[in-house]
């Protein structure tokens, strides 16, 4: 059985910010092998995240973002469960990243719960008229185009289903759940702006 040395554990520590405890933990885990142990601790992470996300956000910053040009500016006001964390050096940088996501995907809701039902019916049913359209489908394989296009319209407009722009295999909600993770406080975004010129 691997055990693993406090050098591994301290390489993994720096990278992922996880425990002690858990580094070694992920690492015996993973028998030694350090991009499993990190994907081990992103997983055991989500859940985490998951665990807190009934819990109250009464605290917070408003960050904002203004373009070289002065011609684009994004305001976030972004909520965390204390002051504390609040003014956590990772809380601001997640703060900043999802005000840079924001000037350059120009999303239009924070998640898919923020959309009008009137706006969703109407993208549902022009959905199902297009899929209809391309010719004799069964129920299903309609309901499943339908799905998927959803599922596209929102990755395009949901801030936390659009791919993060450093890390395209990563969702916006991948990078929340992992500082909530971190930093073991719930976090939620509660709304934003974004003006143009």
């Amino acid at each position: 059985m691997y055990t693993a040395s406090l050098e591994d554990i301290k390489k993994l520590r720096e990278t992922s910010l996880a425990s002690i405890v858990y580094c070694k933990q992920a690492l015996e885990e993973a028998g030694g092998d350090f991009n499993e142990a990190l994907k081990i601790l992103e997983q055991k992470g989500l859940a985490k995240a998951a665990s807190k996300s009934e819990r109250t956000v009464g605290a917070g910053v408003i960050d904002s973002y203004i373009h070289y040009n002065k011609q684009l500016g994004v305001l976030l006001d972004i909520r965390c469960e204390t002051d504390f964390v609040a003014r956590n050096e990772e809380f601001q940088k997640l703060a900043h990243e999802l005000c840079l996501q924001i000037a350059a995907m120009n999303p239009l809701w924070v998640s898919r719960a923020n959309i009008p039902a009137e706006v969703m019916e109407e993208r549902r049913l022009m959905y199902v008229k297009e899929a209809s359209a391309e010719g004799k489908k069964p129920e299903e394989i309609i309901g499943k185009i339908v799905n998927g296009k959803l599922e596209s319209f929102f990755s395009e407009t949901c801030l936390l289903d659009q791919a993060y722009i450093k890390e395209n295999d990563k969702k916006v909600n991948d990078l929340v759940a992992g500082a909530i993770a971190k930093l073991g406080e719930n976090i939620k975004v509660n709304s934003f702006a974004r003006l143009s010129l």
